[in-house]
């Protein structure tokens, strides 16, 4: 094992690491929280402005993917297609089966300029979880309880909010509603059947609601819908803390572009084109598991250095401090000074290892187990 892997496996190197993102993530939610006074003044720039701030905290997290672990993430798709990434507003339908899923979106977006401009139709639980929910709603990210009844009204109206946004963004619908695991799998199958359905081997029923809405209020500022079905080498199951210990994957992701003309208009027939959406994705599952590939080109667009320094800005302003902080403490000798110091180091500690356990597979929500059996 080399120097640099060795230190990738450190306790010490991960706390500082999480130091400096959460850390910077208070001080951009504070500069955010200063800038709400441009939007009754000017709205596209309070909106251009928090691009850059939520680009300096995200950023760091796909750094980590791109610089520290070295993953690899090869498009398969067409050349017409991503010669369009980075130049329109476009719907995103991602398979929710990976911890770091999200995360390997995000490094399309970053390699494509859109990933401060980025949006999410995300749990409403999230916009109370530290730097993550509190950069979202800066951002104007939608919210939702996962209820439509309680969810109708709040949705549109975040929808509609977005028609005019100033920067491409890649909107992400997760259409299953919640992350893949077989108990999930197989209650959505039994609801699949009642509602005579095809059954999808691996992925969950898509729950057509916040699709068909988000096509309906972004009509006339969307181009298209981008499908993407995204899978790892090897039947690897990447983790946030693998990425952290500086393990490196190869992702796969299998892009297909949809204009949006080309989706119904009406709700029905949106939500049957939805089915059948998820029945190619699962038939381009079925390839991969058998032949390793997607069909398609490949491309591999370059990894830009703006993250790697970005990271290094920040490490560089709060790290310095830090160490002569810290010095300071234990050259003084005072007991009391030094306990206080290493009881801010563990809740730190202790604090980073929530935020990673926001991604994990097995500490994820129980919806899905019951809330497929009810209508949508």
């Amino acid at each position: 094992m080399g120097f640099i892997a060795f230190l990738k496996t450190q306790f010490i190197v991960h706390l500082l690491i999480g130091f400096v993102f959460v850390v910077s993530g208070l001080i951009i939610n504070f500069i955010q929280l200063c800038t709400l006074v441009l939007w009754p003044v000017n709205k596209q720039l309070y909106r251009r402005v928090n691009c850059r701030l939520a680009y300096s905290l995200w950023s760091q997290l796909v750094m980590l993917l791109e610089w520290w672990s070295g993953t690899e993430c090869t498009l398969f798709s067409d050349e017409a297609t991503v010669n369009t990434f980075g130049k329109e507003h476009v719907i995103i339908i991602l398979n929710h089966n990976f911890e770091i899923d999200f995360l390997c979106g995000w490094t399309m977006t970053e390699r494509f300029g859109v990933l401060g401009s980025s949006k999410v139709l995300a749990k409403r639980e999230l916009l109370y979880v530290p730097l993550i929910g509190w950069t979202w709603y800066f951002l104007e990210i939608v919210f939702c309880k996962r209820k439509w009844e309680e969810d109708r009204d709040t949705v549109i109206e975040g929808l509609k909010r977005l028609s005019d946004y100033p920067e491409y963004m890649w909107f992400l619908l997760y259409c299953e509603g919640t992350r893949f695991t077989e108990t999930k799998h197989r209650i959505s199958m039994e609801v699949a059947e009642s509602k005579g359905l095809p059954k999808l081997k691996y992925h969950l029923l898509p729950r057509t609601k916040g699709f068909t809405t988000a096509v309906q209020c972004l009509r006339g500022t969307v181009s298209a819908v981008y499908d993407v079905t995204l899978n790892f080498r090897g039947n690897k199951n990447p983790s946030l803390l693998g990425i952290l210990y500086g393990k490196k994957y190869e992702a796969d992701m299998c892009v297909r572009r949809f204009p949006l003309e080309d989706i119904p208009q009406d709700e029905k027939e949106a939500a049957n084109w939805l089915h059948k959406l998820y029945q190619e994705k699962d038939a381009l599952q079925e390839m991969y598991n058998q032949e390793g590939v997607f069909p398609g080109q490949q491309f591999k667009p370059p990894r830009r250095p703006w993250t790697l320094l970005n990271f290094l800005f920040w490490a560089t302003v709060l790290l310095s401090p830090l160490f002569t902080f810290g010095f300071g403490v234990f050259a003084s000798g005072s007991p009391l000074l030094i306990l206080a110091f290493l009881g801010l180091v563990g809740a730190a500690s202790f604090g980073v290892r929530r935020l990673i356990g926001v991604t994990e597979i097995e500490k994820g929500s129980s919806y899905g187990n019951q809330e497929f059996k009810k209508k949508e």
